[in-house]
């Protein structure tokens, strides 16, 4: 960790602020001269030669990415082995892609995996009907079921439905032992039950991880209580999670790290105690952030990251 803090520190404020368009003049701080263009008195129109108002030419209705976006992401592309300094390497990861993560993420973060010199224990995909609250009765009854049946106390008997799951979830794909390990008897019994329950997909063989990174779907606009039901339910799987890991981080988009799913799990206070939080998943900056929180919480930390994370933009400590 001391070589990666020495890679991260000189090159992480200049990353950032590009990355949120300042450094090359695309945010608040840009300087404007004296030359510049200003408001005129006519509303917008400007006067021709001979004094007549007539109408400027039509703005674009988008504008293009700042320069300093791109260049940021670039950047972080062309710096991210350097930066990770192979800190994953003896240390596995698994993935776990909730429902409407698109294909290309998950591509990229299991490449990200790699260039940080860890091993992918595999991509576990939570399927629509785990979390679709009108199928709550069935979660919480296979829960209780195999609770029952294991009869680990990794299984807390009193957690909430989807609380419960996560802690499922974590016995089958997660460990706390750094360097991971083979999986035992219950993960493979979970893993069968929330298979052939529909719940879950994936390898049905992989070694247990130490690491888990759970990737969040982009953003949406939903109705409040929908809101509200997709937090409930995302937070329970978070903190079941982590319970029965070594680190997990959490990467969302930057729209749902401003106003959506995963600024909302960041004010779960549990949530944000025991799982790091990252936000800009849609571009290269954040998906490099989210591999150095994955590489810091091996050491504990726990913070939000990124654009719109209180802990900073990336985790340097």
């Amino acid at each position: 960790m001391t070589t990666l803090r020495r890679h991260v520190i000189p090159v992480a404020a200049a990353l950032f602020a590009l990355a949120i368009g300042i450094a090359l003049g695309g945010g608040p701080l840009s300087y404007v001269s004296a030359d510049d263009d200003v408001p005129s008195s006519s509303g917008g129109q400007e006067p021709d030669a001979v004094g007549a108002v007539v109408d400027p030419e039509p703005e674009p209705t988008e504008e293009p990415d700042p320069p300093a976006a791109g260049f940021a992401d670039a950047f972080a592309a062309a710096s991210a082995a350097r930066l990770y300094d192979k800190a994953l390497r003896g240390h596995p990861t698994v993935i776990v892609s909730t429902p409407g993560v698109d294909a290309g993420l998950v591509e990229s973060m299991v490449a990200q995996v790699a260039a940080a010199g860890g091993g992918l224990t595999g991509v576990y995909e939570i399927t629509e009907q785990a979390v679709d609250r009108a199928e709550a009765s069935l979660v919480d009854s296979l829960g209780s079921q195999l609770m029952t049946q294991l009869a680990d106390d990794r299984i807390d008997p009193a957690a909430p439905t989807y609380e419960r799951l996560g802690q499922l979830l974590g016995v089958a794909v997660a460990t706390p032992i750094k360097d991971g390990r083979r999986a035992d008897a219950a993960a493979q019994t979970v893993r069968a039950s929330l298979s052939t329950a529909g719940l879950l997909t994936g390898p049905g063989e992989a070694r247990l991880a130490p690491l888990v990174l759970v990737l969040l779907p982009p953003h949406a606009e939903q109705e409040p209580e929908v809101a509200a039901a997709a937090v409930a339910v995302h937070a329970g799987l978070a903190t079941g999670l982590r319970g029965n890991a070594a680190g997990a981080v959490l990467l969302g988009d930057t729209s749902s790290g401003e106003a959506g799913l995963l600024a909302s799990l960041r004010g779960d206070a549990e949530v944000s105690s025991t799982v790091s939080t990252v936000d800009g998943g849609d571009t290269v900056v954040g998906q490099v952030t989210a591999m150095l929180a994955l590489i810091a919480s091996l050491e504990g930390t726990v913070g939000a990251f990124g654009a719109s994370g209180a802990s900073g933009a990336v985790p340097i400590s």
